[in-house]
């Protein structure tokens, strides 16, 4: 599988300078059990990276997330955290899972689920700060909620209560963010508020999102990871239908809704690339011919 590289790029490998990575990840295997989900998994995201993962459902997508968080501890290989073990780097990592059910009813306020972002910062039981209130406040302001911090949780739209759980992911004060598909079950309104916030914390934080849209990862991410067991990424925002076909295990056709993608060849094969710059609505669909 060919490597692609951005197109009219003059400027040799030997000539940048050498981006701090936030992230290491070498050699990973990882599972539940005996059952492996993750094989030789290889990445390194750079500062201020926004990196999209996408593949099938049953992946390990969720996985990777886990063992960046420490939930999970691998089989084999290492992990590192702004050069930290995951036990002491975890600290500075965000968290925002995938969408949450709870019971419409249960009393609790905006204002309190942020707060719980504070918890893993000092000892636990600890009593609340003015610091502490300071840091909420502004997080709901970040995230355009700070009108409604008393505001049952329950009360609230489902893309303003994403707008929550991200405020309170937020209030840990992270360098790094990782998203488990955060625009799940809101429309595409929501969604596309969702991602411009996230392009607007980007500017001061790494990002790691899962998620299914094709058309999100093509227009928000700067770089692209295929995952489903094994990982395919080339620290690039390029998506190959090689990417593709290796990642869904079919042959796949890239359909464009709407909006004009540009297809450049690779390097040596002359095979098409997707461009993700100017992408929008796509999606891979699965051949069986």
């Amino acid at each position: 599988m060919p490597i692609v590289s951005s197109p009219n790029n003059n400027v040799s490998m030997a000539d940048r300078p050498s981006p701090t990575a936030v992230i290491t990840v070498e050699n990973l295997s990882a599972g539940y059990g005996a059952s492996p989900v993750l094989e030789n998994i290889n990445l390194r995201v750079e500062e201020r990276d926004f990196l999209g993962l996408i593949g099938p459902n049953g992946g390990g997508k969720t996985t990777l997330l886990k063992v960046l968080l420490g939930l999970i501890k691998p089989s084999q290989g290492t992990v590192q955290i702004l050069g930290r073990s995951v036990e002491q780097g975890r600290r500075y990592v965000g968290y925002v899972p995938q969408w949450l059910e709870f019971d419409r009813a249960f009393p609790v306020r905006v204002l309190d689920v942020v707060r719980m972002g504070r918890l893993g910062r000092g000892k636990l039981f600890r009593r609340y700060h003015r610091q502490d209130e300071a840091i909420v406040h502004r997080c709901l302001e970040q995230v355009g909620m700070g009108n409604l911090g008393d505001r049952p949780l329950g009360a609230l739209s489902g893309g303003q209560r994403q707008r929550v759980y991200i405020a309170r992911a937020l209030a840990s004060q992270p360098q790094i963010l990782l998203l488990d598909e955060p625009t799940a079950n809101v429309d595409s309104k929501v969604q596309r508020s969702i991602y411009e916030l996230l392009g607007e914390l980007n500017q001061t934080m790494t990002i790691v999102m899962i998620s299914h849209d094709l058309g999100a990862i093509s227009r928000y991410v700067k770089t692209v990871g295929c995952l489903n067991r094994t990982l395919h990424y080339h620290q690039e925002k390029f998506i190959t239908p090689q990417m593709i076909e290796a990642t869904y295990q079919c042959p796949v056709d890239l359909i464009a809704h709407g909006v004009p993608h540009r297809v450049f060849p690779s390097h040596d094969q002359g095979s098409p690339v997707l461009d993700s710059h100017n992408g929008q609505g796509h999606a891979a669909e699965c051949r069986h011919d």
